[in-house]
């Protein structure tokens, strides 16, 4: 199929993450047991409502300061936070960059306030340009309020951007996403491993 525009998921997609990580880094905070400090702070709508923009960063960690040894401080949490956040590989952008040149590209990511200065200064280790030089357009789901896998936030990004659904593809490696922009009309792509960014335009 001819595309006519590519939108991009971010972690896991064009930046590694590692989210074992993060759970080894809260445990060395003294957190036992990270998942179950995750689900209940889930069950809650924290971390929903961090990704869309709904909380602030500082109430975000004065949540999560609940969940850790008495004496910690707000710059631990988010060094912990932040651990998940891996490199950008030289050679996604290098793809990225070609596709630029022949298709308008969109990033589409679930994320907060907090992670995004952290992905943005790894994105600089890989390169000169900024991130908006290799996307149209960038959308966090903590600026717009929208988060995926829900229809509305794939409804936005086409109607502001007047994309063509049928024949715009979305490259995630999260299945409940791609499920979530299929309902909304998108071609899809589900990422199940790095190899596969190139194989899919080659």
């Amino acid at each position: 199929m001819k595309y006519s525009a590519i939108i991009f998921d971010l972690g896991g997609v064009l930046i590694n993450l590692d989210y074992q990580k993060t759970i080894r880094a809260f445990q060395e905070l003294g957190v036992s047991n990270f998942e179950e400090m995750y689900n209940q702070a889930s069950q809650t709508n924290l971390f929903n409502d961090f990704e869309t923009g709904q909380i602030s960063a500082q109430r975000f960690i004065n949540s999560l300061l609940d969940f850790v040894p008495v004496g910690t401080t707000p710059n631990k949490i988010v060094q912990a936070w932040n651990a998940m956040i891996l490199d950008v590989p030289k050679n996604r952008l290098k793809l990225l960059h070609q596709l630029h040149e022949q298709f308008p590209v969109f990033l589409l990511s679930n994320t907060n306030e907090l992670h995004v200065p952290a992905v943005r200064r790894e994105w600089a280790k890989s390169t000169d340009l900024q991130m908006e030089d290799y996307f149209n357009k960038i959308y966090f789901s903590h600026e717009i309020n929208l988060r995926k896998p829900n229809q509305e936030i794939f409804e936005f990004v086409c109607n502001e951007q007047q994309l063509d659904k049928k024949t715009t593809l979305f490259i995630d490696d999260t299945l409940q996403h791609i499920e979530g922009a299929q309902i909304a009309g998108l071609q899809t792509f589900h990422l199940k491993d790095y190899s596969e960014l190139f194989q899919i335009f080659s």
